[in-house]
């Protein structure tokens, strides 16, 4: 007898797409502009580097408690729409704090990181407990439209933010942004079912195989440091143009997307973290080594930065299918938040690395990327191991 379902709300996979949009819009419009704002008010390059260094550290902190607060009852979507207000009312203060003082500034900057510590993770959750519980589902296709949204806002944010103009532009923005986003969290009534509650007896532990499958995933991830912090310092610096650099940043993008949009028709065994993190372990090995060899020549870098659908997006998707597959009931909103706080740790110390690297050896940075990437695959397949060891014993 086959397994059945309760029905497929019919605005579910919908409303969980728009949530990844509107909050991977404010996302690409954040990341690239708000470093533009800051140098606009005239600060110190030291404090804008403080002021952007204090959300990795605040994440770091910040996401694994709060989601935990999902295993003791507090909905992901009431996190959601507490987080998106709290980002609105952080950016809407901003303008008004900076010609008080950077260190005002600064206090905003880390309440700014807490409110949007959960919103990517508490996605994340709903969308895996909808596909665990709706199997027709497609993780990936769903988690797709915050990629076409993320490139949307990279390319069409400068040109909005010029016609808006004025100091307080970006921050306005942002703020709207951010509304836009708890208003389709309030509405997301029924786009997953309720979490199950927490066993009695204390806090289940997370399984040893996924601790090495969020140890791969982090590894993999860091390994993106070097071109995030210093790719396109480097192939300016190497005579490429900044629409050609732009142009390779998008390259990367759209391959990501196209993974998504692909993957389903994998075959199942195919789709396995382990696997996928592989994949995401050797695309990011080739990479850091391509990019050390033949980080100067055009036709290399599109092919290289195609490699981040599976840099990025293999290794998500793997992440993503461990935790859903590996979480004991009760503690999946730790094991979400586990990943992305290891995540952020793991990738602010690559960061570092990188930025010594780079200065004293320039494209060796991103040779040095290539142990994070192979100690991915290490952990990936140290984790399969385990489980089919455990698989043979019962």
């Amino acid at each position: 007898m086959s397994a059945t379902h309760p029905p497929l709300p019919a605005a579910g996979p919908a409303r969980l797409s728009l949530l990844y949009a509107v909050v991977f819009v404010e996302i690409g419009i954040a990341m690239p502009f708000m470093p533009v704002w800051l140098d606009a008010l005239g600060l110190d390059p030291g404090v804008i580097g403080l002021l952007l260094a204090l959300p990795i550290a605040t994440r770091i902190v910040a996401t694994a408690p709060l989601m935990g607060l999902i295993d003791r009852g507090v909905g992901p979507r009431r996190l959601l729409v507490a987080g998106s207000l709290g980002l609105a009312l952080t950016y809407l203060l901003m303008p008004a704090a900076a010609p008080l003082g950077w260190p005002l500034l600064a206090l905003l900057v880390v309440a700014n990181a807490v409110a949007g510590a959960p919103l990517v993770p508490s996605i994340d959750y709903l969308t895996l407990a909808a596909v665990r519980q709706w199997p027709r589902l497609d993780y990936a296709r769903i988690r797709m439209s915050g990629s076409v949204a993320f490139l949307a806002a990279n390319l069409v944010g400068g040109a909005l933010l010029g016609a808006l103009g004025g100091e307080v532009a970006v921050p306005l923005l942002l703020t709207g942004l951010a509304l836009l986003a708890s208003a389709v969290a309030h509405a997301s009534r029924t786009v997953a079912p309720p979490q199950a509650p927490a066993p009695a007896g204390g806090r289940p532990a997370l399984p040893r195989h996924l601790w090495l499958c969020i140890g791969a995933a982090a590894a993999i991830q860091a390994s993106h440091a070097a071109i995030y912090s210093f790719g396109s310092i480097h192939w300016t610096s190497h005579g490429h143009g900044t629409a050609t650099v732009g142009g390779l940043w998008a390259v990367g993008v759209v391959s990501e997307i196209l993974l998504f949009a692909g993957i389903g028709r994998l075959p199942a065994r195919w789709r396995s973290p382990f696997r996928l993190l592989a994949m995401g372990g050797l695309a990011a090995l080739v990479r850091a080594l391509g990019l050390y060899a033949f980080g100067e020549w055009l036709p290399a870098l599109v092919a290289l930065q195609a490699l981040h659908g599976f840099t990025f997006g293999a290794t998500q998707l793997g992440a993503m299918a461990a935790v859903s597959g590996f979480s004991p009931e009760g503690a999946r909103g730790r094991a979400q938040g586990t990943l992305s706080a290891v995540n952020a740790t793991v990738s602010a110390l690559a960061t570092v690395l990188t930025g010594f690297a780079y200065r004293a050896g320039g494209p060796l940075a991103f040779a040095l990327m290539a142990p994070l990437a192979l100690a991915g695959l290490v952990l990936a397949g140290l984790a399969a191991a385990r489980v089919r060891e455990s698989t043979s014993r019962h």
